[in-house]
This record gives structure tokens, sequence and C-alpha cells, in this order.
């Protein structure tokens, strides 16, 4: 009996590391980005154990493998691992903190060029204590009533670019951004020329903020650094770990709204003439036409070039339409979207194909929207851009948040939107 509890302890161990490995692969988005504030970071590690779960469940229901394991062996496995390692980050930061005010194990470094991407850069790594970086101030060579002014926790100019040398050369700085502007490439050259006399570790920070950013990466094409200014954020790792919550919440979603979408569907077929579901062709990723399924809430329903949106008291609405737009229940059928592929949970609503044309010559940037998958819900309709835009204002504000959510995407951000999606719709705030 010994002998077999020891044998069940270091499977236990064994799975454990396993689980180690997938959330390692899972959910190595956690980290991508250094500068996640603790309560997003915590947010995500626990999205990534919930994931590692599920898969972990269903290789152990297809292999028996759980068997070996006794329910209460299982249980404080289950409770300990994520305790264990939530606790473990919120004590690094600590530690990394710590560290960073008494000058162990740290680089200190410096920003020549006092200009609005120097503040942000410094603000950025200011949230990263993990990094080991402390800040010292800024160099420049300009005048101070040519330069911005600084905020007073950065307000700290130690000099000009000899003065840096200096420092550099003292061992004072260990570490130097370049954040000029990309038209001073004369400048630059000059800086990066004087600085080489000195140990310091040199980085060219370029100005890309100039142009209009979808998503940002440094890339590397056989040794040649190219940086991304429109690009689709969910490759590789991340957009393996959104799919899989798309299918599982989805999944599931149909599994327990499988009698409440059969009796919407005969209450559609009972109170008007015509098909229960309501197909109509819009705009995917990357601009691919897809059919987006709705059920059907108007008694006149339009899949040509003029498409009017629904407006508040419309006629065309069915008996039960207007109920069935105002709680959202006619987006239901677009789970089978999702589950197809063809959308996500989260993500830019998709407009009719009419209307996309249109807007694509009024808006400047509005086709980038299609960078990723169109979702059932997103960060414009929970910040009240949900329902009709009859002005090209209200329709640019919606643009803005798509592209917001597209540039600062992460799986916690998914999680926040599902969550506040269901107070908006019970709000019912801006649909008819």
């Amino acid at each position: 009996m010994a002998r077999f509890r020891i044998q069940q302890h270091s499977s236990v161990i064994q799975l454990a590391y396993k689980a180690i490995d997938v959330v390692a692969i899972g959910g190595g988005f956690v980290y991508r980005k250094h500068q996640f504030a603790l309560s997003s970071e915590l947010i995500t590690c626990s999205a990534a154990w919930t994931c590692t779960l599920i898969l972990l469940a269903a290789i152990g229901k297809f292999s028996y493998s759980t068997l070996e394991f006794s329910p209460a062996g299982l249980t404080y496995w289950l409770l300990a691992t994520p305790v264990f390692a939530i606790s473990m980050r919120i004590v690094m930061r600590r530690v990394l903190a710590m560290m960073l005010k008494m000058d162990i194990a740290t680089r200190k470094f410096a920003v020549f060029g006092a200009t609005h991407l120097g503040i942000e850069l410094a603000k950025q790594l200011e949230c990263a204590p993990e990094l080991g970086l402390k800040f010292l101030g800024f160099f420049d060579d300009r005048p101070a009533h040519r330069s911005i002014e600084l905020p007073e926790r950065f307000a700290n100019r130690l000099g000009s670019l000899d003065h840096l040398v200096e420092q550099s050369r003292a061992g004072n700085v260990q570490v130097v951004f370049v954040t000029l502007p990309m038209a001073a490439e004369d400048r630059i050259r000059s800086i990066i020329q004087k600085l080489n006399d000195t140990t310091v570790s040199a980085y060219i920070v370029p100005d890309i903020f100039t142009f209009q950013l979808l998503h940002s990466r440094m890339m590397d094409v056989n040794g040649i650094p190219v940086i991304s200014i429109y690009e689709n954020p969910l490759y590789g790792v991340d957009g393996i770990a959104k799919r899989f919550v798309d299918i599982a919440l989805a999944a599931f979603g149909l599994l327990i709204l499988a009698l409440p979408m059969s009796l919407l569907a005969l209450a559609v077929k009972c109170t008007s003439k015509g098909p229960v579901l309501f197909k109509q062709q819009r705009y995917g990723l990357d601009g691919r036409p897809i059919n987006v399924w709705k059920f059907r809430s108007m008694i006149v329903h339009q899949s040509g070039d003029q498409i009017q949106q629904a407006t508040l008291n419309d006629s065309r609405l069915t008996l039960i339409g207007g109920l069935l737009r105002k709680s959202s229940l006619d987006e239901l059928p677009q789970l089978f979207n999702v589950l197809a592929g063809h959308m996500s949970l989260v993500g830019p609503r998709p407009h009719a194909t009419s209307h996309n044309e249109f807007y694509r010559k009024q808006i400047d940037g509005y086709m980038l929207r299609h960078k990723i998958k169109p979702g059932i819900t997103g960060l414009a309709q929970i910040n009240g851009y949900r329902g009709e835009t009859e002005t090209i204002e209200k329709m640019e504000q919606r643009i803005y948040f798509d592209h917001r959510y597209i540039r600062e995407w992460s799986l916690s951000l998914d999680i926040k939107i599902i969550l506040k999606t269901f107070w908006v719709v019970i709000s019912q705030r801006n649909a008819y």
C-alpha cells in the first residue's frame, strides 16, 4: 500500500510538471508584455491555468490516466498549483521592486532626447521593474525652451551629449535609449558614433508613433530587423489561445442554450412569415466575405447594395423583433459562426457589405478593423457604440475602439469585454 501511495504521488508530480509545460506553451502570451499590470497578469495567468485544466481533463478522459490518482490528491493539486503560481508572481514583483530601490542587480539607464516618445518609454520601463532598469534622467543638447515640458517625476535633465559620454565612460550609465525623431538621422548617427567609445548598451527607439499604428511588432527577416505597422496580433500562441477559448465557450454556450434557442426559433416562426434564420454576407478576416447568421427580427430583410440600419421604432420589426434586438438574443446563432471559425466571441462587429464600402471611403483606416476576425461583441459595444450609428462621428468612435482593441488585445481583455457585455445587454443601451 505504501509503495502504491509513493507511485501515486510520483504520478501526481509528473502530471504537475506536464501541466507546467502546457501552461508555458498555452499561456506563453503572459510573458509577451512586460508592462502588464499585476491585475492583468493574474487574470491572464488564471485564464492560462483554466485552459490547461480543460486540456488535461480531455487528455485524462481519453487516456484514462486520471484513474491512477486519488480524488483528494487531484483536488489538492488543482487548487494548490494556481495559488502557488499567483503567489509567486506577486512575491517576485515585490522582490524585484525592492531590489530596484536598493540598487541590487540593476542597471541605470538614461534617455537621450526629451521627447514625447522618450517620456512614454520612461513610463513603460517604470512599470516593468522585472527588467531591472533604474531611470537616471534625460540628456538633450537642445535648450530647455525648445524641448517639451517633462512630467514632474521625469523632469531630471542631466546635460548634453558630451555629459552623457562622460557619465558612460565613468560607469554611471549602463544603458542608453535614443528617442530622437526619425528625421534626425544624421544626429542619431553622430550620437551612436560618440557612444562607441564607451561600454554602454545603446538602443535606438524608432518614432513609429508618427504613423497610424494598428499593431506594432519587431521581427527579423534573415538578420534584417523590420517593424510591423499594420499587423494581426493573433499569430502563433496568441491565436491558438484565443481560438481555444472561442471553441470552448461557444460549445458550452450552445449546450446550455440549446433549449432557449429552440424556443426562440419557434417564436420567430409562429409570429411572422419567412425563415427563422437571417443570413447576411459581411466582411470577415482580411476582408473575406462570410455569411453571418441571426434570428430574423424584421419582416423585410435585405442583403443588397443598399441596407438601412435598424432605427428606433423601425416599422420593419416583427412582433418579437424589438425584444430580440434589444436583448441581443438575435445574435445567438452566431455561436455557430464562432465554431466554424468565421467569427470570434470578441472582436469588431461585422458590418453589412454595403456599409463597409461606404465607410471605407469616409473614415481613414476603416478597413484595418478586418485584420482580425469579427466578433459577437467588442470593445466598441461595451463603450456605448452598440446599435445604430446614424452619424459619421459615431462610426468614427466605433472604429477608434475597434483599432484600440486590436492594439491592446489580450485574453484578459476578452474576458472583461464578455463579462461587461452582459451588463450592457441587461441595460439595453443603444439597441433597437
